[in-house]
């Protein structure tokens, strides 16, 4: 099965402008996490998908792949599917995130794997929700699974309401997880779920997988161990460098 890494890499962040390029103990984030993703085995290439020149030239100035792609894109998710129509020849398309320097190949490969099933549309990662400030932090959505190991809903609440519970014990009655924000795609669901119009459920909750549910698109996950440190603002950054 060939699988192609693709990483999509804006520079004109709302938080953090130029966040691709920001040093990180001497390598930038987007060199880092190129770096992470060719470690992993079952990726035949990684490519940099991005709309910015400096960004293009960065990638290629320390021997990674890099493509420019359209500055109209909305998200990473529409970044990819314009990069996979330029690969046809890969069958699923892994999106890893270009804000996780310190991302595990082995979650790349976890991820990877759910490709094994040949129902698999689309998967991604999750992780058990451990404390109440995870559980209760709205910039860390929360998924319900079903039987099948598919997400049935993703929410910024935490999901479901344990009735009759005071909120602090809710983690003592209920296996809680939060979701690892990477993605993997068939490439023709890929090509498909970009052509779908903004869902409802996506509108309220501004989480794109919701509209892929909406549509019947199924969702497979995997449960990892491991956490990400995603970097979305320099506060971040300063945390994670201390």
């Amino acid at each position: 099965m060939n699988i192609l890494g693709i990483i999509p890499a804006r520079y004109a962040s709302t938080r953090f402008p130029g966040k691709p390029l920001v040093d990180i103990a001497g390598k930038s984030m987007i060199q880092r996490v190129y770096e992470q993703a060719k470690k992993c085995d079952q990726l035949a290439e990684v490519i940099v998908a991005t709309d910015d020149e400096r960004i293009y030239k960065h990638v290629h100035d320390f021997g990674g792949s890099a493509i420019i792609t359209s500055p109209d894109h909305q998200s990473g998710t529409d970044r990819c599917a314009e990069v996979a129509l330029k690969h046809p020849q890969y069958e699923v398309i892994i999106n890893i995130q270009g804000d996780e320097p310190y991302i595990d190949p082995e979650q790349i490969s976890k991820l990877a794997s759910c490709f094994q099933n040949a129902d698999t549309q689309i998967a991604t990662l999750i992780k058990k929700v451990n404390t109440e400030q995870e559980l209760f932090n709205t910039n860390s959505p929360k998924v319900v699974i079903n039987k099948l190991s598919e997400a049935v809903y993703f929410s910024r609440s935490p999901l479901p309401h344990i009735r009759g519970q005071e909120q602090t014990d809710w983690l003592k009655h209920y296996t809680y997880f939060k979701h690892i924000g990477i993605y993997g795609y068939r490439a023709d669901i890929l090509q498909q779920i970009t052509k779908l119009p903004v869902s409802p459920l996506e509108k309220a909750e501004n989480l794109e997988q919701l509209r892929w549910i909406e549509n019947d698109y199924r969702i497979k996950v995997a449960e990892t161990e491991l956490e990400t440190y995603a970097i979305d603002t320099p506060e971040d950054l300063e945390k994670l460098t201390k």
